[in-house]
């Protein structure tokens, strides 16, 4: 079906039955099970390549008012949150050489963000910063990272190249004991978990991964020792080589179009395409984004927030391709929040708009990519919404370049395994120098939830098993009975959105508020279980149902590779505009419900 062709029944028909085959070709078996941790074998997929080696320092043994564990933007916002609250002593710890999360890692050739800058970089009223570009690289982003940290003085408590490695509740004391991997072991008052949802990458369980004799590395992990150049480009270390990659989501789109510029010949390996639709990046001055008021970031924001979750906002501020989705959005989204027998309008109304969409995208991929066997392999069959969008001006292109071969491996559900020289898909072995991992990260594994950080909460009671037993048991996805003055930031039983920094900032505002508040008391902050049963209650009595859509959905961390998504309440089902309205009200009326007085002295 083309941009033009009439969606008649017939047709839409026709492209459900497409869209199954497609995600037929590429559901596995194991599912979540494909990928492999970096972990032990694989731990030096994970070693940090910019930082040489962490500064020698003596154990810390000490007591800080909040232990914030994760110094990306989630960790950053927490902190500076706080130091507006007046807190005085806010220890970041962070695994990283610096401020930064993902920005910190991730200095891939071509990395930029995909949302608008203006909007994604935090606390841009309170720095006075004005993005240079509408999409912004990696590095302006960094950069900003550690400009708040700067002004919020993050640095004077922080520890770097520094992990986590648990946190224990002392009831006598009445505060945290936290201890690291480098033998530090100190108590903080508050704890606040920011760990990010997607920050343990993962890489592909290929039989043979460890037999092949080239150069491999995450892009996570750029190894700009062996490429050469820098994330603007000249990979002057690849001329000549013969280099793969392996993904095509979000990475993979932005770092092919560097890597065709250098390599001998690239190889891309592609499982399942990406929907790529115009970026149209270009810098920006402050006049182009109205920047010449205070609020103007925050307002720029707040319209695009609407827009995106499918909410009236009147002028589109952003005008992307984002908020070029806001037709779908407004049809998606109420029919998840709708019970089954009312909701056949609104998915018969989200396919046909979807279809029109997705056709849009597939037409521009005929008309970019020349050769018609390569345009059809790269053309994306399923709904615009199962997974993450991306949008380039590049990636397309690149496939007319005669040094990349795009290669499918659909029907073999990947590569099939690797040789001391190559890999090979469908019988036939590519011969390689270097093949990249542009494998993304695992979905779930770095909250406390999970048990990769062992939280014990009072009685000796360990998070991971109350959750294990009774389901994520929380008030508003940040607290828990039984867990006092742990916070939570973008966890579960919350809201989230495509501006994940947004949602970040608002949940660190809300975790300020609690600390501000309970030190205003002489009190703990902990939900009673009524607190908790209710607001598990209002969930699951509105839950969406996602299932209808995600089952449907091509295989990929949307939907756990194909395997649908989590039964029970797991996030708020309103969306991001009312949940923050929600948490600004609650505390404006009911704080006090989550407050109770401290009984040990402090020390």
């Amino acid at each position: 079906m083309t941009r033009s062709q009439e969606l008649t029944p017939e047709a839409l028909a026709g492209l459900r039955e497409r869209y199954r085959a497609e995600r037929e070709r590429r559901v596995r078996p194991d599912g979540v099970r494909q990928y492999l941790g970096a972990d032990a074998r694989f731990g030096y997929y994970a070693a940090d390549p910019y930082t040489a080696g962490p500064t020698e320092r003596e154990p810390v043994r000490d007591r800080v008012d909040v232990a914030v564990v994760g110094g990306g933007f989630g960790g950053i916002l927490a902190a500076a949150r706080l130091r507006g609250q007046g807190v005085a002593r806010v220890r970041v710890v962070e695994k990283g050489g610096d401020f930064g999360g993902t920005w910190y890692w991730n200095r891939y050739p071509g990395i930029h963000c995909d949302i608008e800058s203006h909007v994604y970089l935090p606390m841009l009223d309170e720095t006075g910063y004005v993005p240079e570009w509408k999409y912004a690289p990696g590095e302006e982003i960094r950069r900003h990272a550690v400009r708040i940290a700067e002004k919020c003085d993050l640095y004077a408590d922080a520890l770097f190249s520094t992990a986590v490695t648990s946190l224990t509740w002392d009831d006598a004391c009445e505060a945290w004991t936290v201890t690291t991997d480098r033998g530090d072991e100190f108590r903080a008052t508050y704890a606040v978990t920011a760990t990010g949802t997607l920050s343990d990458l993962k890489l592909p369980g290929i039989p043979g991964i460890e037999d092949f004799e080239g150069h491999t590395f995450h892009t996570s992990r750029w190894d700009y020792a062996y490429t050469g150049g820098t994330p603007d480009g000249g990979l002057s270390g690849l001329a000549g080589k013969r280099v793969g990659v392996v993904g095509t989501g979000a990475t993979g789109v932005q770092v092919v179009p560097k890597l065709a510029e250098d390599a001998g010949h690239l190889y891309v390996f592609q499982r399942t395409p990406s929907s790529v639709d115009v970026r149209a990046n270009r810098r920006t001055t402050a006049r182009d984004v109205g920047a010449d008021h205070h609020g103007w970031a925050s307002a720029r924001r707040d319209n695009f927030l609407r827009i995106v979750s499918g909410e009236d906002a009147g002028e589109d501020l952003v005008a992307d391709g984002w908020t070029a989705s806001a037709a779908l959005l407004e049809k998606l989204l109420p029919s998840f929040r709708r019970p089954p027998g009312d909701r056949a309008a609104f998915e018969a109304a989200y396919e046909i708009a979807d279809a029109g969409r997705m056709n849009g995208i597939r037409a521009r991929v005929e008309e970019i990519v020349t050769d018609p066997a390569t345009a059809d392999r790269l053309k994306p069959w399923y709904r615009y919404a199962c997974k993450r969008p991306t949008f380039s001006d590049l990636y397309l292109d690149a496939f007319n370049r005669d040094n990349v071969t795009l290669v499918d491996t659909a029907d073999t559900h990947g590569i099939e395994r690797m040789t001391a020289h190559g890999v090979v898909v469908g019988g036939t072995e590519y011969a390689l120098d270097c093949l990249v991992f542009a494998t993304g990260f695992s979905v779930g594994v770095s909250g406390v939830h999970s048990g990769r950080l062992p939280v014990t909460g009072r009685g000796g009671t360990l998070l991971r098993d109350a959750w294990a037993a009774r389901g994520p048991r929380t008030l508003h996805g940040f607290t828990g009975n039984g867990f006092p003055n742990l916070i939570q930031l973008g966890g579960t039983q919350s809201a989230s959105s495509v501006n994940y920094t947004h949602v970040l900032d608002e949940h660190a505002v809300h975790a300020a508020a609690l600390v501000a508040a309970a030190e205003a008391g002489d009190c703990l902050v902990e939900p009673s279980p009524e607190a908790e049963d209710a607001w598990i209650a209002s969930l699951a009595e509105n839950a969406p149902d996602h299932e209808w859509f995600h089952a449907e959905c091509t295989p990929g961390y949307y939907n756990a590779e194909g395997r649908g998504r989590p039964n029970g309440p797991t996030a708020y089902p309103h969306g991001a505009v009312a949940f923050h309205a929600l948490l600004k009200r609650w505390r404006e009326q009911s704080m006090d419900e989550i407050l109770r007085p401290r009984t040990a002295a402090r020390s």
